[in-house]
């Protein structure tokens, strides 16, 4: 069969997660495009990211463990965050399609000759709350593309924030594609449905979102229940409704040669939040805020700098927090 063939079963055949044909490899659509008879998606993506969480998930009983590469960044609890690329989708509805930048590297295989598993191509779709995971993988030298797991939102359903909308505790399951990948990769018997972790994913539109009615622009009275079935805050809020401090940002030498290292502090940002860290207008570095909001990064300063003021600007992916910061750059001698 074409590997180019996509193949895709819409809500009338769909069981709680994505129904794919066995043994189909699927061509991922371009961002933002749909499908033969259907719109496509209105809202163009401009940021925001997709945190996938594996530590519910069947892996580490299998032996196999999980590591990134950037851009995507592993934090915490087993978690890691892959900024969002191009793609499109409809905050009315909370449908997305969406590329992820990085790769998610799975080590773990019973054969000691076996290389890692690399999951590049990363690419979230949703679709009236239920959706895929779809990945490329080199597996027997063909760039191949798979649904490696269906995915439900167990009723939630999307905040829609000012400039962009988030959807939290998407459940992820084996597909019977990405079962059967895992297994002949890792020589172990994982089946199709086995949990692959929650997948958290906060979109950017860049632009004002209208409410619902009786609502002010940029609430949808709709939020997401988390495993203890508690509404999640908005992260524009703290609890009763008080509007957090703003960001800072400082950083180590407010005066620096050109040719030396610099280095920026934010505080105030979410714990675990992906934060993206710009010089000069230009975005080069990104990092996760620890559990008191904080991050930090070194970065040099270029020879070529021009002497004068310069700016380190730290701004969360989804652009709601940022902070930004002067300093001098001196020429060398």
């Amino acid at each position: 069969m074409n590997v180019e063939m996509v193949t895709r079963r819409r809500r009338a055949t769909r069981s709680g997660t994505a129904v794919l044909a066995g043994g189909v490899l699927l061509a991922l659509l371009q961002p933002g495009t749909a499908a033969a008879g259907q719109d496509p998606l209105p809202d163009k993506v401009s940021g925001g990211y997709a945190s996938w969480a594996v530590a519910s998930a069947g892996l580490a009983d299998h032996g196999v463990s999980m590591e990134v590469e950037e851009p995507a960044v592993r934090g915490a609890a087993d978690r890691a965050w892959f900024p969002a690329e191009e793609g499109g989708a409809d905050l009315g509805t909370g449908d997305a399609e969406v590329g992820l930048a990085g790769t998610a590297r799975l080590t773990g295989s019973t054969d000691p000759a076996a290389a890692p598993l690399d999951l590049t191509g990363l690419r979230l779709r949703i679709d009236d709350g239920e959706g895929a995971l779809y990945v490329r993988t080199g597996q027997d030298g063909a760039e191949a593309g798979v649904a490696l797991a269906g995915l439900r939102a167990d009723g939630a359903e999307h905040v829609v924030r000012a400039g962009g909308m988030t959807w939290s505790g998407l459940r992820a399951s084996l597909t019977a594609d990405g079962a059967r990948l895992l297994s002949d990769w890792s020589g172990r018997p994982f089946t199709e449905g086995d949990a692959l972790g929650r997948i958290d994913v906060t979109l950017g539109t860049g632009g004002a979102v209208p409410g619902a009615p009786g609502e002010p622009d940029g609430v949808s009275p709709s939020q997401p229940p988390t495993d203890g079935a508690t509404p999640t805050p908005d992260p524009g809020q703290e609890a009763g409704g008080a509007e957090p401090a703003a960001p800072t940002a400082s950083v180590g030498q407010s005066d620096v040669a050109a040719g030396a290292e610099q280095s920026v502090v934010g505080e105030g940002f979410e714990p675990g939040e992906v934060v993206l860290v710009a010089i000069d207008d230009d975005t080069r570095y990104q990092a996760v805020a620890d559990g008191s909001g904080r991050v930090s990064r070194a970065f040099p300063v270029y020879a070529t700098a021009t002497e004068g003021s310069h700016t380190a600007e730290l701004y969360s992916v989804s652009g709601d927090r940022r902070a930004a910061v002067g300093f001098h750059v001196r020429p060398v001698g």
